[in-house]
């Protein structure tokens, strides 16, 4: 969402209830996916980033902030300039950043190909070009900001593998991109699901993510997320 992000709750509410053209889609239904053919080995004693754009990016480092072995997962810029990784510039939809969250994690814990399946299966909707839900933009669009070559190749093999299964109805649309700089969101971005959960938004389009984390990953749950503001 735009600006409207930052309406107080009941406000909000109010403004929905007298605007009839403004509506939530709701959260997408998860899809069960097998995991990827092709992983990164497990390492012992080295975190790792990786980077997930998908929508909103509240929604998203909700998720990972839910997954055994996510040290860390902010919420930010990534695919553009650093003069525009601010969420005024970015709203614009031409700065060619997408919102976007890092996620540090112990791949002995949890390896890239299991975030991926998460990332495909729960945070968001690998189908829609440049929307996801209720947002539309550029900003908002599915793609996979690769820390290396290896992480490449492993996100694009996995993209191969679920579009000739036909995991989802629709082909994926998602992008993946290497060589491109992460900036961290304002302070206000971070932690947004936690602090805010009954937000009508979050209640909306988050909330069902992290409990479709819950029902299709037991085994990756996490029942308390770690937090960027208690890093």
């Amino acid at each position: 969402m735009k600006l409207l992000k930052f309406v107080p709750v009941l406000a909000f509410a109010a403004f929905v209830g007298q605007s009839s053209a403004f509506s939530f889609s709701g959260a997408e239904d998860a899809v069960m996916i097998a995991p990827p053919a092709l992983d990164l080995p497990a390492e012992s004693g080295n975190l790792q980033t990786a980077v997930f754009a998908g929508g909103c990016f509240w929604g998203v480092q909700g998720v990972f902030q839910h997954v055994q072995g996510v040290k860390n997962a902010v919420s930010g810029y990534d695919g553009g300039a650093a003069g525009t990784a601010q969420y005024e510039s970015v709203s614009e939809g031409d700065t060619g950043h997408a919102e976007s969250v890092s996620v540090t994690y112990d791949p002995s814990k949890v390896s890239y190909g299991k975030l991926l399946q998460i990332y495909f299966s729960v945070a968001h909707n690998p189908t829609e070009l440049n929307r996801q839900g209720p947002d539309s933009g550029t900003q908002y669009r599915s793609e996979i900001f690769a820390q290396n070559a290896e992480q490449q190749k492993v996100a694009q093999a996995y993209i191969a593998q679920l579009d000739a299964a036909k995991a989802f109805d629709k082909p994926i649309v998602t992008k993946v991109e290497t060589g491109k700089a992460f900036f961290p969101a304002e302070s206000y971005h971070q932690d947004f699901l936690t602090e805010n959960p009954s937000y009508p938004y979050i209640v909306i389009n988050d909330l069902p993510k992290v409990a479709q984390l819950k029902k299709l990953f037991p085994d990756q749950y996490r029942a308390e997320p770690v937090l960027v503001k208690n890093q």
